[in-house]
């Protein structure tokens, strides 16, 4: 096996491959991309049993083979060159020898028949959709899902396919963030998949945006996600995610409308003087007026008062303000809606111009 390639060229599809080598392996040649040459043609693959990368790159002077090669020491290698070198990797026996001018690495290797290999999905729903819209959804909700809950099912998002929408949804019990975007062909089936936080992390990492367009292929326990010169695939997490659209407030009829930025930087000011556990903030409103108070154990007190449309008075409610910087975070009109029913009540947080991306967040008792 050999083959040459600039090193730019080459680093790109390390990089997208490399994150998903666990540093900590329970097998060897998991440490190890499986390195693939075939018809001018390379393919590099990583796995932790749970999610697959694999990337494409044309290449030169290549003779077909396979081997598997130490994924961390070869990126380092290849970052760490002068900008561009031209790499030439090759196999002799079994080490792999990478060549760029007068800098020459020996690298030990693994058989490549001891790669395991990911099991083939059987396809039962196929979609397209532009990698855009995909990047956005998982953006606008990811940082909702829970992380190491013992409600499993919560540590990963949801993907739920339903006539011509594709909508993503995570919670962690206590936050929901959703988030939908059209489809060019309506769905077969209705399907409600569940992607662990692993791979909605790699995803994430992947997408560029743009104008291409990914096809999702969704299995009974995997999904793929396709692109020219990317492949990815991860296990679902096999499990019910809960009745989201019942959590969504219904009848939350008080709405109070606010410039995103300037509420946004009010509680991060306020933030800074909350209590350093519950983080809680007192949100007072009255008409044409939204008051936050915070304040701590060392008896510290913040105040910040921010204008407001609305006709709501006297209502005070409480809430973590992590999780509404996060909700705010996440939208991106220049004024949002906030839709309350009671003190008591879930906070319903949305733009103003639409309600394709919602956000909820529970109240905090104070």
């Amino acid at each position: 096996m050999r083959f040459t390639l600039q090193r730019e060229a080459l680093l790109k599809p390390l990089a997208q491959v490399v994150n998903v080598v666990e540093r900590r392996q329970t097998l060897p040649v998991l440490a190890n991309f499986l390195v693939q040459v075939q018809d001018g043609q390379l393919s590099l693959t990583g796995t932790d049993l749970e999610v697959e990368m694999i990337a494409r790159a044309a290449v030169e002077d290549a003779v077909d083979g396979e081997i598997t090669i130490p994924a961390r020491k070869l990126f380092e290698i290849v970052r760490a060159l002068p900008d561009g070198s031209r790499v030439t990797i090759s196999l002799s026996g079994e080490k792999v020898t990478v060549q760029a001018g007068r800098s020459r690495f020996s690298l030990a290797t693994l058989p490549a028949n001891d790669f395991p290999s990911v099991d083939e999905v059987e396809a039962t729903e196929r979609i397209s959709v532009p990698e855009a819209a995909l990047k956005e959804l998982i953006e606008r909700t990811a940082f909702a899902m829970a992380q190491q809950d013992v409600r499993y099912y919560l540590n990963g998002l949801l993907f739920d396919l339903r006539e011509q929408i594709l909508r993503c949804v995570a919670t962690d019990g206590h936050r929901l963030a959703l988030c939908e975007a059209p489809l060019e062909q309506p769905v077969g089936t209705k399907r409600q998949i569940i992607v662990p936080r692993k791979g909605v992390t790699e995803l994430q990492r992947l997408l560029e945006g743009g104008d291409r367009t990914l096809e999702l292929e969704i299995g009974r326990s995997h999904i793929r996600v396709k692109r020219d010169d990317v492949s990815f695939t991860s296990k679902l997490i096999d499990g019910r995610f809960p009745d989201y659209e019942a959590v969504i407030p219904i009848g939350a009829e008080k709405e109070v409308k606010v410039d995103r930025e300037v509420i946004r930087a009010a509680l991060q000011r306020a933030a800074i003087l909350s209590n350093e556990k519950y983080r809680g903030v007192r949100v007072e409103i009255s008409p044409g007026l939204l008051r936050i108070n915070a304040h701590n154990p060392e008896q510290e007190e913040a105040q910040e008062e921010v204008e407001a449309e609305t006709k709501v008075d006297g209502l005070a409610i409480g809430f973590n303000v992590n999780y509404l910087l996060d909700a705010l975070g996440a939208l991106r009109d220049e004024h949002i809606v906030l839709a309350l029913r009671d003190a008591n009540s879930s906070a319903l947080v949305r733009e103003a111009g639409s309600d394709r991306c919602r956000h909820v967040v529970m109240p905090l008792r104070l």
